[in-house]
């Protein structure tokens, strides 16, 4: 049960962290062009779900790579 509970915790921070991450890289776009005017809500919005998304997806790809690496191990005993 304890490991379950580790592994929950180390993803969830991984998810987090990759998610801040890419809002934080997002920001250095100039993506004053792609919107309207008075539609600065909508463009935040659209930032902070373009976020989630690339940072769930990239912190997934870690995980998982994480994951098979420890199980390859298992290939050479």
């Amino acid at each position: 049960m304890t490991y379950i509970g580790v592994q929950s915790l180390i993803t969830i921070v991984s998810h987090m962290t990759f998610v801040f991450l890419t809002f934080w890289a997002l920001q250095s776009l100039r993506t004053e062009n792609w919107f309207k005017k008075y539609h600065i809500q909508q463009a935040r919005v659209l930032y902070l779900l373009l976020s989630i998304a690339i940072g769930y997806n990239v912190s997934s790809f870690f995980m998982e790579f994480i994951g098979y690496s420890r199980t390859l191990v298992q290939l050479f005993n």
